[in-house]
């Protein structure tokens, strides 16, 4: 045991463990904070866009949208408050559900809308079959 402690802290070994050691330090610094950066752009930083997006869909909700809850229940917006959602799930069935609850918005008014605006398109799907056929 006295040999090994002679080795590393003796009068040759103590001088290149020092100025091995100083070295290793900066470079494992380094390497921490490299490993820090490739975490927060691969894994932090995607993830606040996303909750970011789902902050503004969640501000976004008006009566009227479709949207799916997190359990999977799929339902119509009757009424917003504060931090609930009442949604329309059935005839004469309604739930309130938190608007945190929500996990995406199927079809807003707002797409209702702009579909309704929007000239059908049955013309050009005759018209490629046509082509087709020729």
């Amino acid at each position: 045991m006295f040999n090994i402690l002679y080795a590393a802290y003796g009068p040759q070994g103590g001088a290149q463990a020092q100025s091995s050691s100083g070295g290793s330090s900066i470079s494992l610094i380094i390497m921490i904070v490299a490993i820090f950066a490739v975490m927060y752009f691969l894994m932090i930083r995607p993830q606040q866009k996303q909750k970011k997006q789902h902050q503004e869909m969640l501000s976004k909700i008006s009566k009227g949208d479709k949207v799916v809850t997190i359990g999977g229940i799929h339902g119509t917006v009757a009424g917003v408050k504060d931090n609930t959602v009442i949604l329309k799930v059935a005839d004469n069935v309604k739930v309130e559900v938190n608007r945190s609850a929500i996990s995406q918005i199927v079809m807003s008014k707002a797409g209702k809308a702009q579909q309704e605006t929007k000239p059908n398109k049955p013309k050009e799907e005759k018209e490629i079959k046509e082509d087709k056929e020729a």
